[in-house]
């Protein structure tokens, strides 16, 4: 498609999604928009009361059901309630940048969130997914790295944006091996990735580590960011656009900032294939969740 926006996506009349983070932002947007198109919506939320205010602003066949990524006990309750088959499953939800944090199993907020919580949620329900798989990751995977020995910053002094930009590089990396996995049992199931952008939502928090700067930086932020509407439309394109396997979606503007959504590059890191079988392999173990298909369980 030259260009894409929400009278792009198809009926989905028939399709279950399930929709992280689904009560602001991005996460909002996404799902009313899939509601609109016939889709019946799980918005899966931490706050459900925040989930029901948002689900009453949306037409369509909605459902909030409470969620949990930073508590792995949370995950496998969530995972364990839904009771019918998933067609599309948007791992949307995310923290940014907050001050040093652990998750209920004690790994760093933001990877054990961003990363873990995600990586969780969807070993948990790939035995009933049937479609497809969509990461949300940042351009902020870029600044990101990957250390096997300190993903939860236990060792190194604790710097919030350099730990988001590993969780954001553990979503594309999680992203290529999933779909190197799926491809070797013949599942039909895709595994997609995509970025806003410099999208306005309330990730864009009040500065924290180097006050001054960063309010400077939040102001100039906020002046080239683009709607929530727009910052939702690579995630949509992604859930529902013909697209190969570990694609990655994104604004194909100036610096990928704004813009239509198209396919977009990635850094070196997050395109290396022993890097992510690496961290999947480290994951499993951190999480006790492992690759739930065989080449036999696959449905055609």
């Amino acid at each position: 498609m030259a260009t894409f926006s929400l009278a792009d996506i198809p009926d989905m009349t028939g399709r279950t999604a399930v929709v992280t983070g689904a009560n602001s932002g991005l996460g909002r947007v996404t799902a009313r928009a899939l509601a609109a198109r016939g889709a019946r919506v799980v918005l899966a939320v931490r706050d459900p009361a925040r989930g029901r205010e948002a689900a009453a602003t949306m037409d369509g066949d909605v459902e909030v059901r409470r969620l949990d990524l930073a508590d792995l006990a949370s995950v496998r309750t969530f995972a364990d309630g839904l009771d019918e088959p998933v067609d599309l499953l948007v791992n949307n939800a995310g923290v940014m940048v907050p001050p040093l944090g652990r998750t209920a199993d004690g790994f760093e907020l933001q990877f054990g969130t961003n990363h873990l919580g995600h990586f969780a949620l969807t070993n948990l329900l790939l035995p009933t997914l049937r479609e497809r798989v969509v990461t949300v990751s940042s351009n902020g995977h870029r600044a990101g790295s990957i250390d096997l020995d300190d993903l939860n910053w236990e060792r190194r002094p604790y710097r919030a944006t350099r730990a988001y930009g590993q969780s954001k590089l553990a979503n594309l990396l999680f992203t290529a091996e999933l779909q190197r996995r799926l491809t070797a049992i013949g599942s039909p199931v895709l595994a997609t990735a995509a970025h806003p952008g410099m999208a306005s939502t309330n990730l864009l928090r009040p500065p924290g580590e180097r006050p001054r700067l960063e309010a400077i930086q939040q102001r100039i932020a906020h002046l080239m960011a683009q709607s929530d509407e727009d910052g939702a439309l690579p995630t949509l394109y992604a859930a529902v656009a013909d697209v190969p396997g570990n694609s990655y979606v994104g604004p194909t503007g100036f610096l990928q900032g704004r813009g239509a959504p198209g396919l977009v590059n990635r850094s070196r890191k997050a395109a290396d294939g022993e890097l992510a079988a690496r961290l999947w392999t480290v994951s499993e173990r951190l999480t006790g969740i492992t690759f739930p298909l065989r080449a036999a369980t696959v449905r055609p």
